[in-house]
C-alpha cells in the first residue's frame, strides 16, 4: 500500500518523481520550493522507501524523515509507493501504479529522472522509463479496467532533471533550462539534511557537493544558484523580456 505522508485532494501542477525518498530533494529541492513560494501546487511521488540502506533502522524512519523534507520544500503531496528498493523494474504494473496518480492528481508537469546514473542505484534508470510510460498510459483511453475508474488525463509538459552529485550534463537532450534557485538553495539544502540516515557526519561532504553544483549552474546563467533540467522538445515563452529576465 503506498504511503501518504502528506495528501492534498487538490489538482496539483507539478509532479516530481524519484526512486527513492531524497532522489528530487537533492535533485531538484530547490526549483520545487521555487515553485511553491510562486503559488504552485507540487507533489512528490517516490516509487520505493528505498530500504534497506546500510545506516537507517528502517523504513519508519526514512519516511518520517520523507515527509520532514517535503514540509520544508512545502508541497501539497508526498506519497511513497509500494515498489520494491533495489528491485525497481519497469514493468506493466509499476506503470499503471504511477500513471494511477498521474490520473488522480492531474498536473500539468512531470518532473523526473533523465539517465541512468552509473555507480549508483540502477533504480534511477528504471525510475526514468516508468515515468516516461505512466505519462503516456495517463492519457490512453479505452482502458478504464487498469485505473479505478479515474478518468484519463493529458501531461502537457515534461522535463528530465539529473542527480546533482554529478557534474556532467544528461546526454542525448539538446533542450535544457536552468532555474534560479538563488532565494531557495537553503531550503534545498535543508531537506537534503532530513535524510540523517543517508548522510551522517561522516558524509557531510555531500552538502558541499549539492551547493557546489548548484552555485555552479546559477554562474552559467549570472545568478548565485540554479538547476539544470533537460526537456525532449524545445522549450518555448510568449514572453521573450520575462524568459530573458528583462520584466
Amino acid at each position: 500500500m503506498a504511503q501518504t505522508l502528506i495528501e492534498s485532494t487538490d489538482r496539483l501542477d507539478v509532479i516530481v518523481v524519484g526512486a527513492h525518498p531524497d532522489d528530487v530533494e537533492i535533485a531538484c529541492g530547490g526549483t520545487i520550493a521555487s515553485m511553491v513560494d510562486a503559488g504552485y501546487k507540487v507533489g512528490i511521488i517516490d516509487l520505493t522507501d528505498g530500504e534497506p540502506t546500510p545506516n537507517s533502522p528502517g523504513p519508519e524512519v526514512r519516511l518520517v524523515e520523507a515527509r520532514s523534507a517535503g514540509e520544508i520544500l512545502g508541497v501539497q503531496v508526498r506519497k511513497v509507493l509500494p515498489l520494491t528498493n533495489r528491485r525497481l523494474m519497469d514493468g506493466f504494473d509499476e506503470r499503471v501504479l504511477l500513471a494511477r496518480e498521474f490520473r488522480r492528481y492531474r498536473p500539468r508537469m512531470v518532473i523526473g529522472f533523465g539517465s541512468k546514473t552509473p555507480l549508483a542505484s540502477p533504480d534511477h534508470y528504471q525510475a526514468m522509463q516508468i515515468t516516461d510510460a505512466a505519462i503516456f498510459y495517463s492519457r490512453l483511453t479505452k482502458w478504464d479496467e487498469h485505473f479505478e475508474g479515474l478518468p484519463v488525463h493529458t501531461i502537457e509538459k515534461q522535463l528530465y532533471f539529473r542527480l546533482q552529485f554529478e557534474p556532467s550534463p544528461i546526454v542525448g537532450f539538446d533542450n535544457q533550462i536552468t532555474v534560479d534557485i538563488s532565494q531557495t538553495l537553503e531550503k534545498k539544502i535543508a531537506s537534503v539534511a532530513c535524510y540523517k540516515t543517508q548522510f551522517p557526519p561522516a558524509k557531510a561532504y555531500i552538502f558541499d557537493r549539492v551547493r557546489g553544483l548548484a552555485i555552479a549552474a546559477g554562474a552559467a546563467i549570472g545568478v548565485s544558484a540554479g538547476e539544470v533540467f533537460c526537456s525532449v522538445r524545445p522549450l518555448s515563452t510568449s514572453d521573450l523580456c520575462k524568459s530573458m529576465g528583462l520584466a
